[in-house]
């Protein structure tokens, strides 16, 4: 979610990038995209999607560790794939969107693990409730975009969460409380 990962991605695919100072990259609304899903009373796994996201990360190429990323996207965004499953879900039974229209995530650490792999630690805000979350992500490319002609960079990234400990609980533990989260996005150099 809250996203979120494209220091991941930079820190890991342009560490060995020459660098002065650190650059901005923002992220492309339109390859970017949060995936959740949760079981169903045990005999279905559901899903639901949010999009339009806006964020920036400033990376540091000499120190990849201290970049940050900052990202946010409508509450409203959200698409469940049924029209009244959505409804319910941006009532005050869940996401509470007419209070919360934002959902958002700011880094506070990252941890490279790998030539292609790291943990981001930062703080989700969902529902009014801002709580601590470690995202794992993969860098899935970097190079540059065939159309735009500048510099892209792409990642993968999950994390678990618990709805109660954002306020919506609702019908848990029949509906489970956890909430595994795929996140893919894709990030521009900016001008």
């Amino acid at each position: 979610m809250k996203s979120v990962l494209l220091a991941a991605g930079l820190a890991f695919g342009l560490a060995t990038a020459a660098a002065a100072a650190p650059e901005t990259y923002t992220l492309d609304p339109s390859h970017s995209q949060i995936v959740f899903s949760y079981n169903h009373l045990g005999f279905s796994t559901t899903t639901g999607m949010f999009s339009g996201f806006e964020g920036t990360i400033e990376f540091d190429a000499e120190a990849p560790a201290n970049s940050s990323v900052t990202v946010s996207f409508p509450t409203a965004s959200l698409i469940t794939g049924w029209d009244e499953r959505t409804t319910h879900f941006l009532t005050a039974d869940f996401f509470d969107a007419p209070e919360n229209p934002e959902i958002s995530f700011k880094s506070t650490a990252i941890e490279v693990t790998g030539e292609k792999s790291g943990k981001i630690t930062g703080d989700l805000t969902i529902n009014g409730v801002t709580k601590p979350v470690v995202l794992d992500a993969v860098m899935t490319q970097m190079g540059e975009h065939p159309m735009a002609k500048k510099p892209w960079v792409g990642f993968d990234a999950t994390t678990t969460v618990k709805r109660s400990d954002f306020d919506m609980g609702m019908f848990a533990p029949y509906v489970s409380d956890e909430v595994a989260i795929s996140i893919s996005i894709e990030a521009q150099k900016a001008e």
